[in-house]
């Protein structure tokens, strides 16, 4: 009777599993599964496939997470949403937000950007690419803001801010700079900046150097530091 049964959180990568079953058996995760389904039946093409939904959560599990980005909601068309924010598909077009993130990855770390968009790379290397909702429909934007997933990632963004320590955070936006507002800056690398869309990239996303902020922190702190830089064959 709903769209993500009882089994689909026992899919989930182990350590999340742990953390966040109690959200599952939330009265406001039973709504989002019924608004989900209701949408399936009227027809609704829902992006991304269902095995791709919590993507981000399978592809970085909780220990090993030393970078949050945090994204609005999935790309809406087709081929495009896998799970990673800012991330697409392999063969997709590079959207216009990812290009300026390129961009500034060349001027900041001298990282070469390839020719796809897929940042499966960086999920592996510890790098949590979370939207704040997790679905989305085809050709409309924002579609699925309001209705549950809000509150789902509010809740790992809150595990991670208060389980972990030495997490550097990438506020990209008004938007995901309430969502983190409330992350402790004595305890995590907080790095905020505009969006990196086209339309306010020039306001300060270009020339933040926030990759090489993450990596010196995480330097500072004995960590190994992220390879920015995206294989030019993605990854699966």
């Amino acid at each position: 009777m709903i769209i993500m049964s009882k089994p689909r959180p026992l899919q989930l990568e182990r350590s999340w599993k742990e953390r966040l079953q109690s959200e599952f058996s939330q009265p406001y995760m039973d709504q989002l599964r019924t608004f989900l389904l209701q949408r399936k039946r009227a027809g609704a093409v829902i992006y991304p496939p269902g095995p791709l939904i919590f993507n981000a959560l399978d592809s970085t599990p909780f220990e090993q997470v030393r970078v949050v980005i945090l994204g609005q909601d999935p790309y809406h068309g087709p081929g495009q949403a896998h799970g990673l924010c800012f991330s697409v598909q392999a063969g997709v077009p590079i959207p216009p937000s990812l290009r300026n993130i390129y961009r500034e990855l060349e001027e900041d770390v001298a990282a070469r950007a390839p020719g796809h968009g897929c940042l499966q790379a960086w999920a592996q290397q510890g790098v949590l690419l979370l939207n704040a909702v997790l679905t989305v429909e085809q050709g409309q934007a924002a579609a699925h803001q309001g209705q549950g997933w809000e509150r789902f990632t509010d809740a790992i963004v809150q595990k991670l801010a208060t389980e972990r320590d030495g997490l550097v955070f990438m506020l990209w936006g008004s938007y995901a700079q309430k969502k983190g507002a409330s992350i402790d800056a004595e305890r995590h690398l907080i790095l905020r900046a505009p969006h990196p869309s086209p339309l306010s990239a020039h306001r300060g996303f270009f020339g933040s150097r926030h990759f090489s902020s993450a990596n010196a922190y995480l330097q500072g702190r004995g960590a190994a530091p992220v390879n920015w830089e995206l294989p030019e064959r993605p990854e699966d």
